[in-house]
């Protein structure tokens, strides 16, 4: 069976498992076994910098993706957070090669490591389609509130078969935005604080709960007006970046260029604050570009 999107003629459904049942199936049962492994970690190592983690469930969970992935898709490439070399060089050039594939899962298989390890129940499981590399399909999967948030490019975005929106915070004084602090110390985290320093005034608050992927959710059902970061990688954001498109917010970089897999320097919103977003990180010389 085979369903066509007839704007752009992307197949959603291939054979008898469609690509979004595939993703819901492995984002749910991944997370439930990350929560299952919640106070077990033995092998805590450090990747790119000493506050970017890594674990064996991390890895484990990857694995347990890539398997469900290609029982269904054995023709379909997969790029993992865990099957890249640390840093950001290394992301990019992974990315780059990637997308010369036709059909690209994009996979981080816990965000929130850091999280993770320290028993904080913010954490989340995401996992993206690329078609020709245009985010086609998006899941992220937070097993400590059993949301499941799912979006399919032209179809909207939902958790628990609601119709997700953006909030409707029509200004930077009345907004509650999200950020992170990124584990690139030398580079990243200073334009970083750049930013908060100068946008923490203008905000009614700014929350920073340790996972791109959930705060990109956030935004997606409204419950932060917009969120930002600066050196994220394409398995941080390609689920929620369409979560965001498709309830109705808006994704660009930091200079309010449109959203694209190789986009690292991150802003997402309602859409209503997105250029007083941009425009302050601009003006604090905080977009890293």
């Amino acid at each position: 069976m085979i369903a066509l999107n007839q704007e752009d003629k992307v197949p959603y459904v291939v054979t008898s498992k469609g690509y979004t049942a595939v993703a819901i199936n492995a984002a749910a049962k991944v997370g439930e076994w990350i929560k299952s492994r919640v106070g077990t970690v033995k092998e805590l190592d450090t990747k790119f910098s000493p506050q970017d983690l890594v674990t064996e469930v991390d890895k484990g969970a990857e694995q347990m993706i890539r398997k469900l992935i290609l029982t269904h898709f054995p023709d379909h490439a997969i790029l993992g957070e865990e099957g890249v070399e640390p840093g950001p060089e290394a992301s990019a050039q992974a990315l780059k090669e990637s997308l010369q594939e036709e059909y690209l899962w994009i996979v981080d298989p816990l965000d929130g490591t850091t999280n993770y390890v320290h028993g904080y129940p913010f954490y989340a499981v995401s996992i993206a389609l690329a078609h020709k590399g245009e985010v086609i399909v998006g899941v992220i999967y937070d097993p400590n509130k059993d949301e499941l948030f799912v979006a399919e490019k032209g179809k909207g975005a939902y958790v628990h078969g609601k119709t997700t929106r953006v909030s409707n915070e029509e200004t930077l004084a009345t907004s509650l935005l999200a950020t992170g602090f990124p584990a690139d110390e030398k580079f990243a985290l200073p334009i970083n604080m750049a930013g908060l320093q100068h946008l923490a005034p203008k905000v009614r608050n700014i929350r920073s709960s340790g996972s791109a992927a959930l705060h990109l959710a956030y935004v997606a059902t409204g419950r932060v007006s917009g969120f930002w970061e600066i050196g994220l990688n394409a398995w941080d954001l390609a689920a929620g970046m369409l979560l965001v498109k498709e309830s109705g917010g808006t994704v660009t970089d930091t200079l309010g260029r449109p959203y694209d897999l190789s986009v690292r320097h991150i802003v997402a919103s309602n859409g209503h604050i997105h250029d007083e977003i941009v425009g302050s990180l601009k003006e604090a010389g905080a977009t890293g570009l």
